[in-house]
């Protein structure tokens, strides 16, 4: 069973997408979403499978909370950085965001 020590060491961070492409090297439809998280940590890139519940226009500009310390992982052609929160809802996924704007890099705490 996790500890509240194992969920203390995930760094979640409130960060805002700037950019979304489609990934036409998935398997099952997926986005390229870049995250900007504040001046500490930067922009980063995932490879997200958003695709049911929003369309690229949809996603610029939202707040989302992502797990910036998983190391690196390629997927489909994409250098997936972080791991971009959501929860599952039917076929697909609904983003996990701040009910306000906060500052970006924000630690979820």
């Amino acid at each position: 069973m996790p500890t509240f020590e194992d969920f203390d060491a995930l760094d979640i961070r409130v960060g805002q997408i700037t950019r979304v492409e489609d990934n036409p090297k998935a398997r099952n439809p997926a986005y390229v979403i870049t995250v900007d998280l504040g001046k500490e940590i930067g922009l980063k890139q995932s490879s997200a499978q958003f695709t049911v519940f929003y369309k690229p226009k949809d996603l610029i500009g939202r707040q989302v909370l992502c797990v910036t310390n998983f190391p690196s992982k390629r997927i489909a052609g994409v250098k997936s950085e972080i791991l971009i929160l959501g929860v599952y809802h039917g076929d697909g996924v609904v983003l996990i965001e701040p009910d306000r704007k906060v500052a970006l890099g924000d630690r979820l705490g």
